[in-house]
């Protein structure tokens, strides 16, 4: 399902801006052959990708590189037309000729030159983000309370690469948080993905401990298994691993953080997202034995908070992951917001917040570009609610 969205929109990516070039720019060539030639590495790209549509289950490793190679050819194209045609409504403006081809050629060079840094640097750009939540229910022991919070490692995604995650993991520990989290997604599906890992993660390090949910991956539903006991085996595995590198595994439970006389509840519940992903969350059973206090909930998928949380919880605050901000947000803006209502950074109702951290790996295509890999540090503040992001 997914690989038949991303292929979607790189049909239309492909067509439309070569469909304006082609006629705006290329119709009145008398060369048929130079207008035949423009045509091919689109062509060619097409075939590429319906030759991945049919073997997706052995080729799926390679979709990747394809992508940032489609990539690089798309997106320059698609801001030259709309460079273009911007141009040519302000000329229409003006009424003086403005060289819109050679103009519209720039931004789109600039384009291509970030796209590449997108796919070479943009992976390892890790942002720390500095967000502050203000709760009037939060005791008073706990003002000023920090919490690191990590999302969608993928860790098979990073295979060979744990320099990288030295480095973020460094990072973490630098801001010195209360409290540490993990809001799912730790592999693409297969536990074996930690094991070149298992060192680096546990050193991640926070004064009251490493806290740590299952996402829609991490439950294997993406390869192909010999049977059902073998993929709650692979996630038996997971939990395993996890919790010997010292994260503590909610799985609809919670655990209480005590200071002085004060506490608060920390909840994790297992994916619960609207189909095509799981939903094993169980709310009551996760939040049993916290009522009257502040609550903070870990929940992979972001439409966990409006489908159940808000309405049958009294959850203050809840931290998600899953969206990735798609990976891709130029100038602010990503498609992601079209498909979830909540996608990315801090969103409030009433006294009641939830955070969609966009992840710290990748997943399907290497790169990152403007959607930077995020570790997000959330100030917990006694007040009425404000948000500082």
């Amino acid at each position: 399902m997914i690989l038949l969205r991303v292929s979607l929109i790189f049909l239309v990516l492909f067509l439309l801006p070569d469909w304006y070039i082609y006629k705006t720019y290329l119709t009145s060539l008398h060369h048929r052959r130079w207008k035949r030639a423009y045509w091919l590495p689109t062509v060619l790209l097409l075939l590429i990708l319906v030759i991945f549509l049919i073997g997706h289950d052995t080729l799926h490793e390679y979709f990747g590189t394809y992508l940032i190679v489609a990539l690089c050819v798309t997106i320059p194209k698609t801001v030259f037309m709309l460079t273009s045609i911007l141009l040519k409504l302000f000329r229409r403006l003006v009424k003086r000729p403005v060289p819109h081809g050679w103009i519209a050629l720039a931004p789109a060079l600039l384009t291509f030159g970030y796209v590449l840094f997108g796919a070479i640097k943009g992976k390892e750009n890790f942002q720390v983000k500095e967000v502050t939540f203000y709760s009037p229910d939060l005791p008073d022991a706990f003002d000023g309370y920090r919490i690191l919070q990590l999302s969608d490692i993928h860790s098979g995604s990073w295979k060979g690469n744990g320099k990288a995650l030295q480095e973020a993991i460094n990072l973490c520990n630098r801001q010195n948080a209360d409290l540490a989290v993990f809001t799912g997604d730790l592999v693409n599906s297969r536990a074996d993905e930690l094991l070149e890992f298992m060192p680096v993660f546990s050193q991640l390090k926070a004064r009251d401990g490493v806290y740590s949910v299952l996402g829609n991956h991490d439950y294997g539903s993406y390869v192909k298994w010999k049977n059902e006991q073998a993929r709650l085996a692979n996630v038996d595995s997971l939990i395993a691993r996890e919790n010997r590198m010292g994260w503590c595994m909610l799985q609809n439970d919670h655990r209480i953080i005590y200071k002085g006389t004060d506490s608060i509840a920390i909840a994790g519940v297992e994916n619960s997202g609207k189909p095509p992903f799981p939903d094993r969350g169980d709310l009551p059973k996760a939040l049993q034995g916290t009522d009257g206090m502040f609550k903070v909930l870990l929940s992979h998928d972001p439409t966990h908070w409006r489908r159940k949380v808000l309405p049958d919880t009294s959850v203050q605050l809840t931290l998600s992951g899953h969206t990735h901000d798609m990976q891709i947000s130029l100038f602010g803006f990503s498609v992601s917001k079209f498909i979830y209502p909540e996608h990315r950074g801090l969103y409030l109702e009433g006294d009641r917040g939830l955070y969609v951290n966009i992840g710290l790996g990748y997943v399907l295509f290497p790169m990152r570009l403007g959607a930077w890999p995020e570790i997000t540090v959330l100030t917990l503040k006694k007040g009425n609610n404000k948000s500082i992001q």
